[in-house]
């Protein structure tokens, strides 16, 4: 975590042009597109406001964190969304069975009874319904 704090401070002083511990929609702008992403003026003033905690309308270190940490939070849920997806079963609804495991388990090449999926899933069945919802499934994956 420490590594991690510190990437983001060399980030954050990265973007800080003026060296003033904070960051303006401007910098934010100038210092994503000088990392090869893409951020309009516009998006980047949604961004400082939307991150503002003080209501100084510019981005602290800690501001910016816990912004960077909403935002890699949100790209793993995405992931883990379409991991669910692929082994929910077929009929829509948003659950992953014994058997719709096994489906999926058997197209990656490792055969499982219906039995072992079921121990498997009832590892991280919290709720004790035989199948596993998106917010167990992330309970496992994490």
């Amino acid at each position: 975590m420490a590594e991690r704090q510190s990437q983001y401070e060399l980030v954050f002083n990265h973007f800080d042009g003026n060296g003033d511990g904070k960051l303006s929609p401007a910098e934010l702008q100038r210092g994503v597109t000088s990392l090869g992403g893409e951020l309009s003026l516009a998006e980047a003033e949604a961004v400082v406001a939307w991150s503002d905690a003080d209501g100084d309308k510019l981005l602290d270190l800690d501001e910016f964190v816990r912004f960077v940490n909403v935002e890699e939070e949100a790209e793993r849920v995405a992931v883990l969304r379409e991991a669910f997806n692929v082994y929910k079963i077929d009929d829509g609804s948003e659950r992953i069975t014994a058997d719709s495991l096994k489906r999926m388990l058997g197209r990656l090449g490792e055969r499982r009874s219906v039995e072992e999926c079921t121990v498997m899933l009832s590892k991280f069945d919290l709720d004790g319904d035989g199948v596993l919802d998106f917010d167990e499934f992330k309970v496992m994956m994490s």
